[in-house]
């Protein structure tokens, strides 16, 4: 590559941060080499299985497609966002306690949609919780502990805001 670089200003998981990218890198390079981010992971190469999966101004993209320099002035958030002062995201919870990973390669992108698609609609039905994550793999077949994960998160979440 030509090795050109470009300096970039974003926030990530809520901090003011800045780099200086090769202009031919993707988000992923970026997160993992740079801020040493190691939740998303690349699998497929090609945006297919949703291994690398981060958000970025609300939505959800592959970060193994995402262009690095995209990244500049936008909000982007990654898995290592969601456990809050050390406790775990009810989501996080939800698939330990349903045992729903088995080499866990798959997790954190099947974490983070599920947290996005709770935040957008927060009692989803079994069909529009696999219509959401229909974008991500697991190649060990935890798909129904995966639903069960999320259908408990989503009753734990609303039980949590009904109690206020």
């Amino acid at each position: 590559m030509n090795g050109q670089t470009t300096r970039i200003q974003f926030t990530l998981n809520g901090q003011a941060v800045q780099a200086d990218i090769q202009t031919h890198h993707n988000a992923l390079d970026v997160l993992r080499n740079t801020f040493a981010l190691f939740g998303a992971r690349e699998s497929c190469g090609q945006g297919l299985c949703g291994c690398c999966t981060i958000i970025v101004d609300g939505k959800s993209v592959s970060g193994c497609l995402y262009l690095a320099a995209a990244l500049d002035g936008t909000e982007v958030r990654t898995i290592e966002s969601l456990d809050a002062d050390g406790e775990l995201h009810p989501v996080q919870q939800a698939f330990i306690d349903c045992d729903a990973f088995q080499c866990g390669f798959c997790t954190s992108g099947f974490i983070l949609m599920s947290q996005q698609l709770l935040a957008e609609n927060p009692r989803p039905s079994e069909a529009e919780i696999k219509n959401y994550l229909s974008g991500n793999l697991c190649r060990c077949a935890a798909y129904p502990e995966i639903i069960e994960a999320v259908q408990l998160a989503a009753t734990r979440i609303n039980a949590s805001k009904e109690a206020m």
